[in-house]
């Protein structure tokens, strides 16, 4: 039996205003035809299906548009699916009832018979071509402070951090009843967070805080656990010897992603259930201009001229570039003169920054109370300074929303 670990589709994502649709179909196209070239019979999807928590009807006509063609191709194929921190958990598993009987599983919250958590609607049996149970999932979708009762935040003297000791006993509690009713066959569970050890993606994965704690050790996981499929960072990376493992993203989400080895994790459970990392073609490329640091506007349209791009890609398909511009002059000249030489070239701009040199730096400045300002001024005065422009109603706007979901 085989079973494919995927996460972190961020279905609906835009870069710099810019759609993504056209990589997540070239994505879940080779998904799919992977899935029957090697044979899968369970596909796992690790949380943040969805970018955000109110999707577009697009998004949402994508993820089961998919799912579809991935029955359509293979209708024995098993899916479970659990909701991340991006994902709008009760939306997501609305139709919950129509895809169980498709063989999909949708968890999008966590769900109690009183004290218990409701362990049949989380552990899922897997079938094998043949119809029989050859293992079962534990699907735990992102948790929230609700979701650990008893905990009290701040407390202290116990052996370890109180959100911890809630995550641990969560996960202990549900592995016990698990390997319960599992009887001797392998639980492999799911789960969306960060594990301490893991490496994360700089300003791609928002930190995940439960009472001021951003990570838990891998070592909640019970070790009757056979495997852990995680999803939340990015970079494809594995803990505890392998068992416990991030498959990563599909393809790069943003410019800390550029070099990561984008794919999915393929499982066979007749082999002890040793990971193996499965590369995925980069449906789009994606560059930083330069690799490193900043450089003057004539050196960065240089590396951008030795790029040699194809003038005949098509919109969607064109590569996304990151500048990153050393200001040798006003901030302000420098982005018209970038727009005029980026302007009919066959590029997608994903972000620009001009970075003011140490001799232009200003004296430093006893920065403001909190009493003083507010995040949005704060957030206007970070924006000025990494990208020596003011932002635009664009930005703002996103911070905004970005301010409503805390």
């Amino acid at each position: 039996m085989r079973v494919l670990h995927t996460a972190d589709w961020h279905i609906g994502q835009t870069l710099n205003g810019w759609s993504r649709e056209h990589e997540h179909f070239i994505f879940l196209k080779n998904l799919c035809e992977l899935i029957v070239r090697e044979r899968v019979d369970a596909l796992l999807v690790a949380g943040d299906v969805f970018d955000g928590i109110n999707p577009s009807g697009e998004a949402q006509r994508m993820l089961y548009g998919a799912i579809a063609d991935l029955l359509r191709t293979n209708p024995r194929l098993q899916i479970v699916m659990t909701a991340g921190n991006h994902d709008p958990a009760q939306r997501l598993e609305a139709p919950e009832a129509v895809l169980n009987s498709l063989g999909v599983h949708v968890l999008g919250t966590l769900r109690r018979n009183g004290h218990d958590v409701d362990i049949g609607r989380h552990l899922i049996p897997l079938l094998d071509s043949s119809g029989a149970t050859r293992a079962h999932v534990l699907a735990v979708p992102f948790l929230r402070q609700a979701d650990l009762p008893g905990l009290q935040l701040g407390a202290e003297g116990g052996p370890e951090p109180a959100v911890t000791a809630a995550v641990r006993t969560l996960h202990l509690a549900m592995t016990d009843a698990a390997i319960t009713r599992a009887k001797g066959l392998p639980v492999l569970a799911m789960g969306h967070l960060t594990c301490a050890g893991g490496l994360e993606s700089d300003g791609a994965e928002r930190r995940i805080l439960i009472g001021g704690e951003h990570a838990v050790p891998p070592d909640i996981f019970p070790p009757e656990l056979a495997y852990v499929a995680l999803g939340h960072l990015h970079r494809p990376q594995s803990l505890d010897a392998g068992r416990v493992r991030y498959s990563g993203s599909p393809f790069p989400l943003s410019a800390a992603e550029i070099d990561y080895d984008h794919g999915v994790t393929l499982l066979d459970l007749s082999e002890g259930i040793v990971p193996r990392h499965i590369p995925l073609p980069r449906p789009v490329p994606m560059y930083r201009l330069p690799a490193f640091g900043a450089k003057t506007l004539a050196e960065v349209t240089a590396e951008l001229a030795a790029l040699s791009l194809n003038p005949n890609a098509q919109r969607n398909a064109q590569p996304f570039v990151y500048l990153s511009l050393l200001a040798d002059r006003p901030a302000s000249q420098l982005a018209v003169e970038i727009d005029a030489v980026i302007e009919g070239q066959p590029l997608r701009l994903a972000g620009l920054s001009i970075t003011r040199s140490d001799t232009d730096a200003s004296p430093e400045i006893r920065p403001p109370t909190l009493g003083e300002t507010t995040p949005e001024a704060l957030f206007q005065t970070a924006f000025q300074q990494v990208h020596g422009l003011e932002p635009t109603t664009a930005h703002l706007a996103a911070f905004r929303d970005a301010l409503s979901e805390i």
